[in-house]
């Protein structure tokens, strides 16, 4: 990744037509993302090249337009792909859908849990795990107006070719919290699904079964981040557009026999809605308002903090030794991805970022006001 480009850097460009805070993703060739078209009242996947940015197809359905929360928008998931599928999930107040295609973009099955009560909009997004598909539905319960009903909070997990559920794990519902779970291999040989929300704290369940297996009440706030697991400490964080932010990183037990403790919490310039990233046991994080951190992610020691400025939604990301960061206004930051600090670049992409953006095949991809663009080739 360069220390800084512009537009003319850039392979090709493709005009989406909206703005949207979902990720893509690449896959053998070819790049997914989920696209909606409050215009139109319709949201749609599609697919492009990622040689060339030619749109291979587009498979759309109406979605009416509802409230959400003025930095979400229509199309806030970011589809889960493999060899065989792609998985897709959107939401509005009547339905929640999850949705398999092929790599053709032809719908597999598709199946429709309900409604969905929340503040914000949707915005979790799909999982595969071996035979299944997982899905984090969260909803909300507290902080309703007159005549609102309370949500039903559950994991779910589909079976990947048919998309039947194999088990639906019932979940206290308080807000409605929004990262993708993790997987963890437990000493015991039990694969754990590890997730993060109010009503639970961090928490694991049994991939197999959905049985509760641990969990730690840590959290009083909404969780919009992605948990993280570094060796057997799971991390998570939470918060609120106004503050009040923690991180807080738990021993995940051994065996049924122990319990989960907290290692560390960190609660100043902790994220609440950007994922941190790790790199060689350090854990890189960014602020909603703009201040990086460097902190030993066994032990939660700070290491270096700066503001980088800007206020941020997308997750940073780490492309070889470079750790980058983006701002709701589009402003980049490059920074050394090491104990040291350093800054070797920033600078204005030219529209607003809300989406993490991608990097595979040598090739870094970002959602950049309405459009998708490819940074490749000698600039990487």
């Amino acid at each position: 990744m360069p220390d800084e480009w512009s537009d003319q850097d850039y392979a090709w460009r493709q005009d989406l037509g909206a703005y949207d805070v979902g990720s893509p993703v690449v896959y053998a060739g070819n790049v997914f993302l989920l696209v909606s078209r409050p215009d139109k009242n319709e949201i749609s996947l599609q697919a492009f090249s990622l040689a060339n940015g030619k749109r291979l197809w587009s498979t759309d359905y109406p979605h009416p337009q509802h409230r959400l929360h003025t930095r979400n928008t229509f199309a806030s998931s970011t589809p889960a792909v493999d060899e065989e599928s792609i998985f897709a999930a959107w939401s509005n107040p009547e339905h929640t859908y999850l949705k398999c295609f092929d790599h053709q973009g032809k719908e597999v099955w598709s199946r429709d849990f309900g409604t969905w009560q929340s503040q914000h909009g949707f915005g979790t997004s799909p999982r595969i795990v071996g035979s299944m598909v997982l899905l984090f539905n969260s909803q909300q319960a507290d902080q309703l107006k007159p005549g609102q009903r309370a949500g039903k909070s559950r994991m779910i997990a589909v079976d990947r070719t048919t998309g039947k559920t194999v088990w639906e794990k019932p979940l206290k519902t308080t807000r409605s919290c929004y990262g993708v779970p993790a997987i963890y291999e437990s000493p015991s040989g039990v694969t754990q699904v590890i997730a993060a929300d109010t009503g639970h704290g961090l928490f694991g369940l049994d991939l197999k079964t959905g049985n509760s297996l641990w969990n730690l009440e840590v959290f009083k706030m909404r969780c919009c981040s992605t948990p993280l697991i570094v060796g057997d400490i799971a991390i998570g964080s939470s918060g609120s557009g106004g503050g009040g932010n923690h991180l807080v990183a738990v021993r995940i037990p051994k065996s049924s026999e122990q319990r989960p403790h907290e290692v560390y919490r960190i609660e100043r310039a902790a994220p609440y809605v950007p994922t941190p990233v790790v790199k060689d046991g350090l854990l890189f994080m960014v602020d909603d308002k703009g201040i990086a951190s460097c902190i030993d992610a066994a032990t939660g020691d700070q290491i270096w903090q700066k503001r980088v400025g800007g206020n941020h939604g997308a997750s940073p990301i780490v492309v070889g030794d470079k750790l980058l960061l983006i701002s709701l206004d589009g402003r980049a930051t490059i920074l050394r991805a090491e104990k040291t600090f350093q800054q070797i670049g920033q600078f204005d992409l030219g529209g607003p970022v809300g989406a993490t953006p991608a990097f595979a095949d040598g090739r870094l991809l970002l959602r950049v006001g309405n459009d998708l663009v490819c940074l490749s080739g000698k600039s990487i």
